[in-house]
């Protein structure tokens, strides 16, 4: 089990964030057809981006236990004992990435928050 660098990590985060980025982006306009022509009522993009990146990695980690950034980079997520993590660890790794300060822990903890607080690792597949 070799862990990936932070050039990996920078590498995955990239990739999946322009991902969501174009996601969330489809689904601010689509709603807005509604917000404009119907009169329903209008979110700001914060709410359709975090809502997706929850929403993505939580699918793709536990389904896959990697994203498309990591299929990119031939990484994958697991926990400690390096098995699939279970759905409560991802569930917890897609929440604390929400936080904004996630990546800055990095120096500190020698890994981000999401991976110190789900007990999980980030690993050459």
């Amino acid at each position: 089990m070799q862990a990936v660098g932070i050039g990996t990590r920078v590498l995955n985060f990239l990739i999946d964030t322009i991902i969501i980025s174009i996601i969330s982006g489809l689904c601010y306009h689509g709603w807005n057809v509604y917000v404009l022509f119907y009169g329903y009522r209008g979110f700001n993009f914060g709410w359709y981006f975090f809502g997706i990146i929850f929403i993505y990695y939580t699918f793709f980690e536990f389904i896959f236990a990697r994203t498309p950034g990591k299929w990119a980079s031939y990484s994958k997520v697991v926990d400690r004992q390096g098995n699939r993590p279970s759905f409560a660890s991802i569930l917890i790794r897609s929440l604390t990435r929400i936080i904004i300060i996630d990546m800055f822990f990095i120096p500190f903890l020698d890994k981000s928050l999401h991976d110190y607080f789900s007990k999980t690792e980030v690993v050459e597949a």
